[in-house]
């Protein structure tokens, strides 16, 4: 039965990753009036709460068990789409944050460890990797539509996304669950799990670089892309297809198992950061809108070699049964760095873009260097 778990699951991260606005993000809250700062303020406020509510969370995910969790959570997410559709001010973008860090907390290491627990831990990069390939295949899809279909028609592209959570939301209600009665009965104290989890080597140093290389990635390819885009002069069906570019890239996320086997994970996490951080400097400079369409793609197809990598790493370093509250606490120091990133990156691009990408290169150079810090034996276990 849980076998099940695996294709259902990508089928609703595919789903959720239908965000019709998706290419046109930065440019939708703008068209109501906010600005770049109140924008990555709003992400700074909703990653503030979801901080506050991971440990809460994670212990009541590990009791009622994680598909009652995910029903709860999807459902919920399918409400903030619909506040999405209908916000037209500060306050009402500001309701939709919260209830979606109230939903990203609540999913925040239920959804991985359900995938997780539905296979034999061999497969898990793999795994991983189609899963975060779903998502960008559900990017891919909408882009495309976007294009053809509902260019510059920004409320309608709200409106199908509500739809496609929707559904989302619907197919979560036939997983298996993967957390026994049993288990969910007896837990691991709160202090002693927290002791374990800051002292098991190599697992502060995996969060934070995951934390740092993913949201540096997020914020070049998914808000300072279009005002990058704008800089180099291309119009809004451009910006459309070079998001469907960037999101043909993000789907050869299955190739990480093969990758990392191939050179190993130490050479293989360096070479996927260092080649982001690249990326990033050459955004900083460049007024070209082929090249910079063409290092976007490329910091999407690193980032989806690299998510399953750091994620396998950080999943096989996790001894709790339960695992909803150990990734609560690990998303809880990644929401931290986080929360810093998108103040103080929002108040650099408001000021100067290329300042914000030299700090993205910095801080993707910073991630690499905490990657290299995992001891050699944990980073052999993401194999």
């Amino acid at each position: 039965m849980q076998k099940k778990n695996i294709p259902l699951l990508c089928l609703i991260t595919l789903l959720q990753g239908m965000v019709f606005y998706a290419a046109i993000a930065t440019l939708y809250r703008q068209a109501a009036g906010l600005s770049i700062f109140q924008i990555t303020a709003l992400e700074g406020i909703s990653t503030a709460l979801s901080l506050a509510l991971e440990i809460p969370w994670g212990r009541l995910a590990d009791r009622l068990g994680y598909k009652r969790t995910l029903i709860l959570c999807n459902v919920l997410f399918f409400v903030s789409k619909l506040i999405f559709w209908r916000a037209d001010s500060f306050g009402a973008f500001l309701a939709e944050r919260l209830l979606l860090a109230v939903v990203i907390s609540g999913l925040s290491g239920v959804d991985i460890s359900m995938l997780y627990l539905s296979a034999p831990k061999a497969q898990a990069q793999r795994n991983l990797g189609w899963y975060h390939a779903c998502g960008e295949a559900g990017l891919l899809l909408s882009g495309l539509l976007y294009v053809g279909l509902l260019s510059g028609q920004y409320r309608l592209s709200a409106l199908w996304t509500a739809a496609a959570y929707g559904l989302a939301a619907v197919l979560t209600f036939f997983l298996a669950e993967v957390r026994e009665p049993a288990a969910r009965e007896k837990h691991e104290r709160l202090l002693p799990l927290l002791r374990t989890q800051l002292h098991t080597p190599g697992l502060l140093a995996a969060v934070l670089c995951g934390a740092l290389a993913g949201e540096v990635i997020h914020c070049v390819t998914v808000y300072f892309n279009q005002l990058q885009y704008v800089r180099c002069g291309l119009g809004d069906r451009a910006i459309g297809i070079a998001f469907g570019i960037a999101a043909v890239a993000g789907l050869l996320g299955p190739l990480s198992g093969g990758l990392t086997l191939r050179l190993g994970v130490r050479r293989t996490g360096l070479w996927l950061l260092l080649g982001a951080a690249a990326c990033a400097a050459g955004l900083a400079f460049t007024r070209s809108g082929l090249l910079s369409i063409g290092l976007i793609a490329l910091m999407s197809l690193l980032s989806a070699l690299f998510s399953p990598l750091i994620s396998s790493i950080e999943n096989d370093l996790i001894t709790t049964s339960d695992r909803a509250t150990a990734l609560s606490v690990d998303a809880m120091i990644a929401d931290s760095v986080i929360l810093t990133l998108d103040l103080g990156l929002g108040r650099a691009a408001d000021g100067s873009l290329t300042l914000a990408l030299g700090l993205c290169a910095l801080g993707t150079l910073i991630a690499a260097a905490l990657f290299s810090r995992i001891p050699k034996s944990n980073r052999s276990k993401g194999t």
